[in-house]
């Protein structure tokens, strides 16, 4: 199964230069447009669950083949 890659840049709410890099993986069907669409509402159920975190930024992106999902 092909995945893609919802990448999350997040910040602490009380330390906004603390940041780190969360992965959301999504089954792929064959483009990262479909990411693109169904990111808004998966970055704010994931806020709701994250209260103490911020989302900066995020994109979308194939995974990189060694990593483990």
């Amino acid at each position: 199964m092909d995945m893609v890659d919802l990448i999350l840049t997040v910040c602490l709410i009380t330390n906004p230069g603390n940041c780190r890099d969360e992965h959301l993986y999504f089954e792929s069907r064959g483009s990262l447009v479909q990411c693109m669409v169904l990111a808004p509402s998966e970055i704010a159920k994931w806020s709701q669950e994250h209260p103490t975190l911020k989302v900066k930024r995020w994109k979308c992106a194939f995974p990189n083949k060694d990593r483990a999902i």
